[in-house]
């Protein structure tokens, strides 16, 4: 099973280039950072995991500045999001810059695409909250279009582009509806999210990782209704705090590749996280 890490790197904690320098000098397989522009401080919307939101929700670096300097330093070191808020971005914008940084890592690369929790976040960025999913779904589409290795055009409900010269391309090839990077969607079990897993993505990100025994087989149900090959289903438990009685019981599920939370500290707490997490190597 591939040990992979996530954190919340800010303006405070341990940098993006000591962290991946010691994440394969150990052995882990990959980091993935979250993404957050800004937090209004007027914020209404409850916090996901409850109660007070964490302050380095409001400090995160920008994640593909912090994979990028990762991907410089690394050769092994496999670079994710988790997640990224599509609607809040630029299609044409973010297919360059996830274009760029798979291209430089040789395919390093993984796209996690989430829908938000935070809705002020969202709608400063003119984001309306009831259409965020069919918004992201557009946008995809998008960003593939302008990844197809011959100029194509691209009408959509939220969003055009021309046919156009777009280069560098992902390094992956296409694999069923998907095109460019390894793509996870996070999310919250359910018929609607397993939909569109099937319909748009490579696997699922899900946080913490409960409740696999009963979702999993929900989500592969959907996948073959969707025509897809059941071996080609990917599954990452994401923010995980692991034991090995857990990943145990990932690796009898078949899960390949879990992502370990590392706490947003500086560089000798989390030095010392990943010395605990050593064992599972």
């Amino acid at each position: 099973m591939r040990i992979a890490t996530t954190i919340f790197l800010t303006d405070g904690t341990i940098t993006p280039l000591r962290l991946a320098r010691e994440l394969e000098q150990r052995g882990f397989s990959g980091l993935y950072l979250p993404e957050h522009t800004h937090i209004p401080v007027s914020r209404e919307t409850p916090a996901p995991m409850g109660g007070e939101l964490p302050p380095e929700y409001g400090r995160t670096l920008d994640p593909f500045v912090a994979l990028a300097q990762a991907a410089a330093i690394t050769e092994r070191l496999s670079l994710g999001t988790g997640i990224t808020l599509v609607a809040q971005h630029d299609p044409i914008d973010l297919a360059k810059r996830i274009a760029t940084l798979d291209h430089l890592s040789g395919g390093r690369f993984t796209l996690g695409v989430g829908y938000g929790w935070n809705v002020e976040e969202a709608a400063d960025h003119g984001v309306e909250w009831s259409t965020r999913r069919a918004l992201i779904h557009d946008r995809l589409a998008l960003m593939r279009t302008l990844w197809a290795d011959e100029p194509a055009a691209y009408e959509g409900e939220f969003g055009s582009v021309r046919a156009s010269l777009a280069y560098p391309k992902p390094v992956q090839k296409p694999r069923g509806p998907v095109s460019g990077p390894r793509t996870l969607f996070g999310g919250a079990a359910g018929p609607k999210l397993f939909a569109h897993i099937a319909g748009y993505a490579d696997g699922w990100l899900p946080i913490g990782g409960r409740g696999l025994t009963e979702s999993l087989p929900k989500l592969r149900t959907a996948w073959e209704a969707a025509g897809r090959s059941p071996q080609h289903l990917q599954v990452v438990p994401y923010g995980v705090v692991p034991s090995r009685g857990k990943l145990a019981h990932y690796a009898d599920l078949g899960i390949e590749e879990v992502v370990l939370q590392l706490p947003a500290a500086e560089e000798v707490e989390v030095l010392r996280a990943l010395d605990a997490y050593a064992e599972f190597l």
